[in-house]
């Protein structure tokens, strides 16, 4: 690996760590260890010492995920809900913060759904996208949403936490009055920027480049 791409990588992932160390809960000697071997990787960063730079830091991520495992079952449900299309980097730390929160279901929309929702026809139907969400290790448990009411997926889950992302327009009041007339208390917490880390952190922009760059000339 080249060393500015090396140092990009490391300067992402530092960064990445310390957003999930703001949010993770449970145990604090855990993390208190967790944020030392970040503020390790900075300082080795700074030196130019990128390996133990990334060493550090991929120590800090075992220790936060060692710690969602000693919390198990006492953890929190988080619902998301998503299209979750052509899968990059931006969906990835979306999860990643979710999954900070608890463990995370995920309600993958049906292609009806996922069609009126973006104006377009996902790219991959709904049960490639399902199986490509369930195997990312930020995702406990995924399945496929209701065709007509979204919010009988939220009643499967019963989750502690519904986690939306900036663009998603949802009425956060509306949807807690309509969850607690059926009987379901949660807590509303929505990622308030797009994450832009990466060139390509929306699946608009990916296709907008590939259709930019291979059909145009066509």
């Amino acid at each position: 690996m080249e060393m500015p791409e090396l140092r990009d990588r490391v300067i992402k992932y530092i960064n990445g760590m310390e957003e999930t160390l703001k949010q993770v809960k449970g145990d604090e000697r855990i993390i208190s260890l967790a944020r030392q071997y970040v503020d390790d990787a900075k300082y080795y960063l700074e030196r130019g010492d990128l390996e133990t730079a990334l060493v550090d830091v991929v120590y800090a991520e075992g220790l936060v995920d060692a710690l969602k495992i000693v919390e198990g079952e006492g953890s929190k449900k988080v619902f998301v809900g998503g299209t979750f299309d052509i899968i990059h980097p931006g969906h990835i730390e979306f999860l990643r913060r979710a999954a900070s929160l608890g463990r995370v279901y995920v309600a993958v929309s049906r292609d009806k759904n996922a069609e009126k929702v973006k104006g377009r026809k996902p790219v991959n139907d709904e049960n490639q996208r399902l199986e490509v969400v369930k195997s990312i290790r930020y995702v406990y448990e995924a399945f496929l949403g209701d065709e007509n009411d979204f919010l009988k997926s939220v009643e499967r889950v019963k989750p502690d936490i519904i986690f939306l992302g900036p663009d998603q327009k949802v009425d956060e009041k509306a949807l807690k009055e309509e969850l607690a007339r059926r009987g379901i208390l949660v807590e509303v917490v929505r990622l308030e920027h797009r994450i832009n880390t990466w060139g390509h952190s929306s699946t608009s922009a990916i296709i907008k480049e590939i259709t930019e760059r291979y059909c145009n000339h066509a």
